[in-house]
């Protein structure tokens, strides 16, 4: 799509939203050049939902006064995430960063490891790890981590017990999206082939369904979400796979399918459901057009080779 698709509604939609949606939009869609890019870029941590997530770090570098809790999306592992997820970049989001790395660790159940070292689960290891990469705080000892407990079926699995468990994909795509953080940023160890497979666990069952019956394994991955934290949903999956450089597939096919069904008579998609707990900041509406979404089905649409625009 060229510059020129700045004239279709729906792109003008979504360059009328937050500065974290404005430059993935001009980045993923619009294909501007560069430095229009980066100049939008730089907003985010001084605009909008970038910087009242940073408006809400502590002075010990924490955000909510925790490392992690399951009902809060405000504490410090959710928050650092979606900094990354938002595109935050700057001398005020590397601060935060560096206060995090420099204070927080995950207390004495997990031997006082540093925050950036992660703790056991490969789902909070793999968020971890994604935000930490575009920032220079990926460690050797979060990702030796994460290579360790891969199973043999190419996926992850907090509750795995051995190798040979199944997969998990919620763990899956947390990891997966940590590996590619981490190769792009430039860490030292190889982790392509890790990282194949992987993506051949996702591919393998369709990014959807059981590779054994072929039955879907959850309909809630057929709603859209965002934030998504750790919860694996379809359009998830296809952006990673477009985001780390996967050829089109033939096995995402009914994947991409679904995606493009879901497009609204007025060129978007809905935001389908929230997950529950206390937000770090309000984002969008559930049940009502979602730019996060629309964006995403549009780059994930041109991936695939789908027109994307009416």
């Amino acid at each position: 799509m060229s510059a020129g698709a700045v004239d279709d509604p729906t792109v003008s939609w979504l360059l009328e939203g937050d500065p974290s949606l404005r430059w993935q939009t001009l980045r993923d869609v619009v294909h501007a050049p560069d430095a229009e890019v980066a100049a939008e870029r730089a907003r985010v941590e001084r605009e909008g939902w970038g910087a009242a997530l940073l408006d809400r770090q502590d002075a010990s570098g924490t955000w909510g006064g925790t490392v992690w809790k399951p009902e809060d999306r405000d504490a410090t592992d959710i928050v650092v995430l979606l900094l990354a997820q938002l595109g935050a970049d700057g001398e005020r989001t590397r601060a935060a960063l560096d206060r995090t790395a420099a204070g927080v660790d995950w207390g004495e159940e997990w031997g006082f490891s540093a925050f950036f070292d992660g703790e056991v689960e490969p789902c909070i290891n793999g968020r971890v790890l994604t935000a930490a990469a575009p920032y220079g705080h990926a460690t050797e000892t979060i990702l030796g981590k994460l290579l360790d407990t891969q199973q043999t079926d190419g996926g992850w699995n907090c509750y795995a017990e051995t190798r040979d468990d199944p997969g998990s994909f919620h763990s899956t795509i947390c990891v997966v999206e940590a590996l590619a953080a981490y190769r792009d940023a430039g860490g030292p160890t190889d982790v392509a082939e890790p990282l194949r497979r992987g993506q051949e666990y996702l591919l393998d069952r369709g990014l959807m369904r059981r590779k054994s019956t072929g039955e879907l394994i959850d309909e809630s991955w057929l709603e859209f979400r965002f934030p998504y934290y750790w919860h694996y949903d379809v359009l998830r999956g296809l952006d990673h796979l477009r985001a780390s450089g996967v050829p089109y597939d033939e096995r995402a096919t009914e994947a991409v399918e679904l995606v493009r069904s879901k497009r609204g008579a007025d060129g978007r998609w809905t935001l389908d459901a929230v997950l529950h707990g206390r937000p770090a900041v309000p984002f969008e509406e559930a049940g009502e057009p979602s730019r996060w979404n629309t964006l995403r089905a549009l780059r994930v649409l041109e991936w695939a080779g789908v027109q994307s625009l009416a």
